[in-house]
């Protein structure tokens, strides 16, 4: 079979086709959505330990705070732990009276910072518990922002969307397994259905395409869900840990800060359009908590389909966008992430089989 032609960016009808999604997703987000209660009334979920990344504000401060409130032991990985500490001083005092205290508490985790993260996931590892749902919820999208890089030398975007909670998904497995069955909720966005992945450029330095925020974040959203995918893949039915990737919808969120003073006074004209974060958090919740979940995913790997299990902002499974099932740029992704992450090729085995995994970041490297 002759090689394809290497592909440097979507084709103008799927770059059409994924625009009018989004605008379709913006417009009717709300009517398709209808159906759902708000908030979402969860299953008893008293037996769940859950991290949730980012949960100081915005969408993961809503999950955080609802499945604390449904009898979870939730784990707020945060930046700001003093934020995060606050926080929950105030849920207590709202939520004493109607139950037991809220079993929550507070870790550090900097996604800007490979080190911050393997150094979370030695943490909670080495309190050999179990881990029922990891919500990787912190995301930033820098609305017409410079490139910027992290420390650790990657573009922002692809660092905090992707490289990060790659590395601490796989870093968590252990803990994983104990907590079987278990789950991965990735927080995706319908703007994965605009991105491109070049896998030899994942930086946007090379000068082949024009560096824009846009295409940082809808790239690094593309990445996640191509990711996701083969680490669905790769964990055997026995593991009983599931990944999914989840779209909130467009909600109004810290994101409009970033805005330019026009959009932001569009933005704060289409309210209708836009979700609450309680709203923008159901599809996350759902995912997090529903039983029929692993079923869906099994059933997805079963069937051999390409792409993880795709929830939508309306709690029903959609389907991810036509570049995500492009099975030779997954593969490259995957191998591309676990290099720049400092992991080896076959971490996931490893950690299936009970073997320690070094990663080139952490308290192990000093």
């Amino acid at each position: 079979m002759p090689e394809a032609k290497k592909k440097d960016a979507l084709g103008w009808m799927e770059w059409l086709r994924g625009w009018l999604y989004v605008i379709y997703e913006m417009l009717f987000q709300r009517i398709l959505a209808s159906h759902l209660q708000d908030p979402l009334p969860l299953p008893p979920v008293n037996d769940l330990t859950c991290i949730v990344t980012g949960s100081t504000s915005g969408i993961g401060r809503e999950i955080a705070r609802q499945l604390a409130e449904s009898g979870a032991h939730v784990v707020m990985a945060v930046r700001n732990t003093k934020a995060a500490q606050e926080l929950i001083q105030k849920w207590q005092e709202e939520w004493s009276g109607r139950g037991l205290p809220l079993n929550i508490e507070v870790m550090e985790l900097d996604l800007l910072s490979l080190d911050s993260v393997a150094r979370f996931a030695e943490a909670w590892n080495a309190r050999l518990g179990p881990l029922h749902v990891l919500v990787n919820n912190a995301g930033i999208f820098s609305i017409g922002e410079p490139q910027r890089f992290s420390k650790d030398g990657y573009e922002e975007h692809m660092q905090v969307n992707h490289l990060a909670p790659a590395l601490l998904s796989v870093l968590l497995l252990p803990s994983l397994i104990r907590g079987s069955p278990s789950r991965i909720v990735n927080l995706n966005s319908v703007m994965h259905y605009v991105g491109f992945v070049d896998t030899e450029d994942m930086n946007v330095v090379s000068g082949k395409r024009k560096y824009t925020s846009l295409l940082g974040y809808s790239s690094s959203k593309l990445a996640q869900v191509m990711f996701s995918s083969l680490l669905q893949k790769r964990l055997p039915a026995e593991a009983g840990i599931n990944v999914l990737c989840v779209s909130p919808g467009i909600v109004h969120t810290n994101v409009a800060r970033d805005l330019s003073r026009v959009v932001q006074a569009a933005y704060h004209l289409i309210p209708y359009f836009i979700f609450s974060p309680q709203e923008g958090a159901r599809s996350t919740l759902f995912s997090a908590t529903d039983p029929q979940i692993p079923e869906y995913c099994e059933l997805l790997k079963a069937d051999d389909w390409p792409v993880c299990a795709f929830i939508s902002q309306e709690c029903r499974p959609t389907n991810a966008s036509e570049e995500a099932h492009n099975i030779e740029t997954s593969h490259k992704v995957w191998e591309k992430t676990l290099e720049m992450t400092g992991m080896p090729s076959d971490a996931v085995e490893r950690f299936l089989e009970g073997e320690e995994v070094k990663c080139r970041y952490g308290a192990q490297q000093e």
